[in-house]
């Protein structure tokens, strides 16, 4: 049998506040469920927003630069086995304005490719919306992968629902799997875990929550006017996942469609940063910088730590542990189950956890 490298070195572009870095290295608790060390090490990190930068360095170290990656020259970027990177997905997701790549930074993951050219690492890992994947009927999605397979990649992509992944969030995001063309590597995604967690789980009790995160009268009288055929005053169903947060809680709205909490009849109240980390699988010594509005987006923004555990368990034993790939194939699935549509197969129940 092969040996696993001591250490795996990584790269991570677009990094944010961490939450993907904090996955891939693992040895942190959710709920109760330890996440093992992967084996992972972080070596560069690279971001442009300064608070997300601070909260980086906070929970991880000093090994992040805030910079503009265009403007950081490829020899600058220490050689790596994997590269990572949630490259940004405004251009692409379908409450913007989907530009794609007419949007500038729509292009960014070209910055990936750049890095991938010079470093030559053994794999990569891209993440982003999965409005990637239908945009312009898929077109850009095919010129993204074409420009990666063009790197000497071989190209793996699929959309994942972070509820099966142990989330408590109903968030569906692109993955692309890149394995270097030489290691000759099918590699298969995750498969799904066997409990969904309700949000009932991750939620305080409402008495323990300030005045000011509950709606005012004048906004309740605001739902009342709305058009219902807006869909608008998402109370969230605490028996299941939560819907997709983003980063607009500090400014979320009854006539939003972002999710809210019914406390009782006609009183409504928005999620604290906490309970938005929570959803987002973040352990509770994880510490977010800044006001908090400019914690909810980092906390939006994030790909989140136990999603992305899952992918670097699947990364490690398929790409940098070989003979692990073999005794463990039943586990790994390429097929994607959109939530709404999920059936549960034989091979696994897919129940509510109870709190």
């Amino acid at each position: 049998m092969n040996k696993q490298k001591q250490t795996i070195k990584v790269v991570s572009l677009f990094c944010g506040c961490g939450g993907g870095d904090l996955g891939l290295r693992g040895g942190f608790k959710f709920l109760n469920q330890n996440y093992s060390n992967l084996g992972f090490e972080i070596i560069w990190a690279n971001d442009i927003d300064k608070y997300a930068v601070e909260t980086y360095r906070t929970n991880f170290g000093n090994h992040i630069v805030e910079k503009d990656v265009k403007k950081i020259k490829s020899g600058a970027i220490p050689n790596h086995d994997l590269l990572v990177g949630g490259f940004p997905c405004q251009s692409f997701s379908i409450v913007g304005r989907r530009k794609g790549l007419n949007d500038p930074r729509g292009r960014l993951y070209s910055q990936m490719i750049r890095i991938l050219k010079s470093k030559n690492p053994t794999a990569f890992i891209a993440e982003n919306v999965k409005g990637l994947a239908s945009i312009e009927k898929g077109k850009i999605l095919e010129k993204i992968l074409k420009d990666f397979r063009s790197a000497g990649y071989n190209v793996y992509y699929k959309i994942l629902n972070s509820a099966f992944y142990g989330v408590p969030q109903k968030r569906e995001r692109l993955f692309i799997v890149g394995v270097r063309s030489d290691r000759n590597i099918n590699f298969k995604f995750p498969h799904a875990t066997e409990k969904i967690i309700p949000l009932a789980r991750v939620i305080e009790g409402h008495k323990k929550i300030a005045p000011k995160y509950y709606f005012s009268k004048r906004a309740l009288e605001g739902l009342k006017m709305a058009n219902k055929a807006f869909n608008k005053g998402r109370a969230q169903d605490l028996s299941g996942p939560c819907n997709t947060i983003s980063t607009h809680l500090a400014k979320v709205s009854l006539n939003g469609t972002d999710p809210v909490l019914l406390v009782e009849n006609n009183c409504y109240r928005r999620l604290t940063p906490r309970e938005a980390a929570r959803i987002q699988s973040f352990p509770e010594n994880f510490i977010f910088n800044g006001s908090e509005s400019k914690q909810y987006i980092q906390i939006g923004n994030a790909i989140p730590p136990v999603l992305m555990w899952h992918i670097g368990e699947a990364m490690k034993e398929q790409v940098f542990y070989d003979r692990c790939f073999y005794q463990k194939e039943a586990k790994r699935d390429n097929v994607s189950y959109p939530f709404k549509k999920y059936e549960p197969r034989k091979e696994r129940v897919c129940v509510f956890e109870k709190k």
